[in-house]
């Protein structure tokens, strides 16, 4: 082949390459992750749940649990404690609730045994931790649980699980252990379930848009190990769907906690409708792996 044509060809191959590594980096974001298919919705009550959600295994039977404004404890609001998060529950049958407050410089844990009993683990805020406390995820291990601060942030929080974990106990400081190092900051997330040792679904509240093309995304965050709170794990954040946003409503949608059933392979999520709709119209979303 002519010199010439070598370097046409070469400067062809060249820009397809160029082209091709384009078109991978700008490619949908669920194209080398899970896809999830919206399968039906429930209605969410505005006041019992319009927080967060989760599925309990232990006991054989038990009815999903859910928590909003209007479901927490009298005498926990009237100690500050105003605001609940997504919970989680242990596949030994814990029930975790995370609350937070408007000032100060701890958060809270409120667990329910498999026997029915309660007890109150505190955490005091570790230099430069955000005062909220968004959800909690329990791994599959039941050892170590996850936890979330609102806004952006480029990390999730390790605790031992209260009430699982031996070490932990209602009368001292629950310890963070140690953290997620993500390699994409998320924005706002409402929630955050495991689906593997090593795979964990959230739902984001972000309203920009400007961190993954689209507002409100599911994301995926895989991780480098399962968390051992002895050593800090990486996350692999991907975007993989907007959620829905559907309503007789204009005006700004929020997109609450998330729960992933191991049993039935059914996701969910809650999405709050806007203004007037969030009494009528806001719903639990439905989703299977595709």
């Amino acid at each position: 082949m002519p010199l010439r044509a070598r370097q046409r060809c070469h400067t062809v191959l060249t820009a397809a390459v160029v082209l091709a590594a384009t078109l991978l980096a700008t490619a949908s974001p669920a194209s080398a992750a899970d896809t999830w298919t919206e399968v039906g919705s429930d209605r969410a009550d505005p006041l019992t749940e319009s927080q967060g959600l989760t599925s309990v295994e232990v006991p054989a039977g038990a009815a999903n649990r859910y928590t909003g404004i209007g479901a927490i404890p009298v005498d926990l609001s009237g100690r500050g404690w105003n605001h609940v998060g997504d919970p989680d529950a242990s596949y030994d049958g814990h029930y975790i609730e995370p609350y937070q407050r408007d000032s100060g410089t701890t958060k809270m844990f409120r667990v329910q045994s498999p026997g029915g009993t309660w007890a109150e683990y505190v955490h005091t805020l570790s230099s430069g931790e955000a005062l909220n406390n968004s959800w909690v995820a329990v791994s599959p291990g039941g050892q170590w649980m996850l936890a979330g601060e609102y806004g952006t942030m480029s990390r999730l929080l390790v605790f031992p699980t209260p009430g699982v974990n031996p070490g932990t106990s209602p009368s001292v400081n629950l310890p963070q252990a140690s953290t997620v190092r993500l390699d994409h900051a998320v924005r706002d997330v409402q929630g955050c379930d495991f689906l593997s040792a090593t795979r964990l679904l959230c739902s984001s509240d972000d309203p920009a848009g400007t961190l993954f093309g689209i507002t409100k995304p599911l994301l995926q965050i895989d991780l480098s190990a399962e968390p051992n709170g002895t050593s800090d794990v990486t996350g692999h954040v991907t975007a993989l769907r907007q959620l829905p946003l559907r309503s007789s409503c204009s005006g700004t949608f929020e997109a609450e906690g998330i729960d992933y059933d191991r049993r039935t392979g059914t996701l969910r999520v809650i999405v709050v409708s806007p203004g007037f709709c969030v009494l009528t119209d806001s719903k639990t979303y439905r989703f299977t792996r595709s």
